[in-house]
């Protein structure tokens, strides 16, 4: 990692999941909401996420982008044809990556250019996706596609190992309710 590389990994930790969305709508990442209103979070440093094209990337309200998430708007694997054939020397392949409102984008999945994904998705951790996700569902796998129903993926976590009803607790109360909840596991 060269030095330019090493400073911006010690600046993220200095970036709070807002000023992240900040960060990249200066890179040219578009948002569909007004700036402050996107209810967004992105969790990595924005530097690494949205690669060489960030304008060709628009996100919806409430997404949420995990740590190691890559957007990838042009397919780098013409670098081989312009040393193949002449006619290739300064050829592009570019596509837009649209993101639907009320999406969450699992742990280092990538995203390749022209996909769409639809509202209320949930793309699972280490995804590829190669193609559109409809809105409503549930995606995982390399290549992505589409394994449940979000009324289905709802349904079950209600009735999952391992639900507890955490969120806002510190994380003190955390803790004890897990423990309460779920001996076995200590």
């Amino acid at each position: 990692m060269g030095r330019l590389g090493q400073i911006i990994r010690k600046l993220h930790y200095h970036i709070k999941p807002g000023d992240s969305v900040k960060i990249a709508r200066k890179m040219g990442v578009r948002f569909t909401a007004e700036p402050g209103k996107e209810k967004c979070r992105i969790l990595s440093e924005p530097y690494g996420v949205f690669g060489s094209e960030p304008y060709l990337i628009t996100i919806g309200e409430k997404v949420e982008i995990t740590y190691g998430v890559r957007f990838i708007t042009h397919d780098g694997s013409v670098w081989c044809l312009r040393n193949y054939d002449e006619r290739f020397r300064e050829l592009d392949l570019l596509g837009p990556i649209k993101v639907g409102n009320n999406v969450f984008i699992g742990n280092n999945a990538i995203i390749l250019p022209g996909v769409t994904i639809g509202d209320n998705v949930i793309i699972g951790a280490g995804a590829v996706v190669a193609r559109d996700i409809p809105s409503n569902s549930v995606a995982a796998g390399v290549p992505a596609r589409v394994i449940r129903g979000i009324d289905e993926y709802a349904a079950r976590a209600l009735e999952k190992d391992g639900a507890a009803k955490t969120k806002g607790m510190s994380s003190e109360e955390k803790e004890r309710k897990i423990r309460e909840n779920y001996p076995e596991w200590f």
